[in-house]
């Protein structure tokens, strides 16, 4: 086996060992809020990170969302995506306000981890639906249940 061939088959062994998570799954409303959970231990102090749309490629983020220097966002694409947590702590959780149908997807964390293919992906499914409006007869029947609705 030459040293080209070789080299190539620790190197798909290494990209494909790196430290990853299987896909978690959120649901989520349209109109409401949801969190996407992501966090690392900060025992080796805090590091940058960012997260994206779409599958965490080999390094970074695509379609990226925010990123962080691991003490402030550093960029965020919208104000109805943030992290509400304590940077500090490795509390990276993203959160999107106001969901849209639009919003559903796969979503990368990457956080960045010194040394090679070391970074930890986890990678989120938003599932987004409708909203079950509440039609005037039940709520009448809400009412009605708890005494709210006068003559009944």
């Amino acid at each position: 086996m030459g040293l080209p061939v070789l080299f190539n088959c620790i190197l798909t062994v290494l990209l494909a060992a790196g430290p990853s998570m299987s896909a978690q799954t959120v649901r989520g409303v349209v109109g409401q809020s949801a969190t996407l959970p992501c966090m690392y231990s900060v025992h080796q102090g805090v590091t940058s990170m960012c997260w994206g749309r779409g599958w965490c490629p080999l390094n970074g983020c695509s379609n990226e969302i925010i990123w962080t220097d691991g003490h402030k966002m550093t960029f965020q694409h919208s104000g109805r995506y943030y992290l509400k947590e304590d940077l500090s702590q490795g509390i990276v959780s993203l959160t999107i306000e106001n969901l849209t149908e639009a919003d559903a997807g796969t979503y990368c964390c990457r956080v960045e981890i010194s040394g090679w293919f070391n970074d930890q992906k986890v990678t989120v499914n938003l599932k987004v639906e409708q909203g079950e409006p509440f039609s005037f007869l039940q709520m009448r029947c809400i009412c009605k249940t708890l005494s709210l609705v006068p003559g009944t």
